[in-house]
């Protein structure tokens, strides 16, 4: 008589433009790290690939999804250095055929893991891995974000947004973002300068905070027309602009003009290829680091979504009734 195969609850995308299906599945053999996932972070890339407009995800249906996630480990494989009862988070899967996190289980990557902070909910850790790698990558690994500069962030209330103002602050720099005026005291709390963009000019913003010099980073996190606006922003000469979302045509003339440069972030790269995961890790243990200093505080929205209630979560989303990152609580 065979071993009965444990199973476990998974949302599962069997088709675009359909809801998740939760279903009960084969649990999954350890392998680096096996996971029991308790909270699974929703951005709006999720969104996308449920509509089948996501295709540089590189989804396989069907497909668990769910990209960043914090939970448990139950157990590990050989050389791995995390242990059984580690709290642990991460991006760590959702796309490019890499089982995701809206699932009680997940078999991870060791190289995509850092150990929760511990002034952190399990809820809050799980808002943190892509916003925060994004961030990093662009300010640190690209722009060098540190002492000395001055940075704009463009969208500095959004969801990489407002960890990138705390992370360029972190880091030492002069920081401004264009945000909504109801969003000014936020931007203030994290010592940031907020700038309203819909009343104010790129040249009225520039001579006025820069004295027409310009930024030495622009942080672009909202692509299309603010990352033309970016162009012009960035200091002549030194000037460096960053985007997340650098989608689309562009004229590089004012960018040319300046005698500025420009980087592209694409921070689902070393999910999908498997090349360069052991720095996400990395990244994430400064994310512990800064977090734990109460440097970093990740704004998370405070509704409760469980797997049978995760169309909410997503409708949530669509409709920006969210005020901060969306969190599925799950293994509670």
């Amino acid at each position: 008589m065979g071993v009965k195969k444990a199973i476990m609850k998974a949302l599962i995308l069997e088709q675009y433009n359909t809801p998740l299906r939760l279903q009960e599945v084969e649990k999954p053999s350890p392998g680096q790290v096996l996971v029991k996932v308790k909270a699974s972070g929703v951005n709006p890339l999720d969104l996308k690939i449920v509509a089948g407009l996501a295709g540089h995800a590189q989804t396989k249906l069907p497909a668990i999804l769910g990209i960043d996630m914090a939970g448990v480990v139950e157990a590990v494989g050989a050389k791995v250095a995390f242990a059984p009862g580690d709290e642990v988070y991460g991006m760590t899967g959702g796309i490019g055929g890499v089982p995701g996190s809206l699932a009680e289980y997940a078999v991870v990557d060791a190289d995509l893991l850092a150990l929760k902070p511990k002034n952190l909910s399990m809820k809050e850790a799980a808002a943190i891995p892509l916003i925060f790698i994004t961030a990093w990558e662009g300010l640190v690994d690209k722009a060098g974000a540190g002492p000395g500069k001055t940075v704009l962030v463009h969208g500095g209330a959004g969801g990489v947004g407002h960890i990138a103002v705390q992370l360029a602050k972190a880091r030492g720099a002069e920081v401004f973002a264009t945000v909504r005026p109801e969003k000014d005291d936020l931007m203030t709390q994290y010592g940031a300068t907020p700038i309203d963009h819909n009343r104010l000019t790129v040249d009225d913003y520039i001579a006025q905070y820069t004295r027409g010099e310009g930024f030495d980073i622009v942080f672009d996190t909202v692509g299309g027309g603010v990352l033309d606006a970016s162009f012009k922003a960035a200091k002549r000469y030194t000037g460096h602009v960053v985007s997340i979302l650098g989608w689309g045509a562009h004229s590089l003339a004012p960018l040319s003009f300046r005698s500025a440069t420009y980087s592209g972030v694409f921070t689902l790269y070393p999910l999908i290829s498997g090349k360069g995961r052991a720095h996400h890790g990395e990244i994430l243990r400064e994310a512990t680091r800064l977090i734990e200093a109460g440097k970093i505080v990740p704004l998370v929205d405070g509704h409760h979504y469980t797997l049978e209630t995760v169309s909410e979560a997503y409708r949530a989303m669509e409709e920006k009734g969210s005020e901060g990152k969306v969190v599925v609580d799950i293994n509670p």
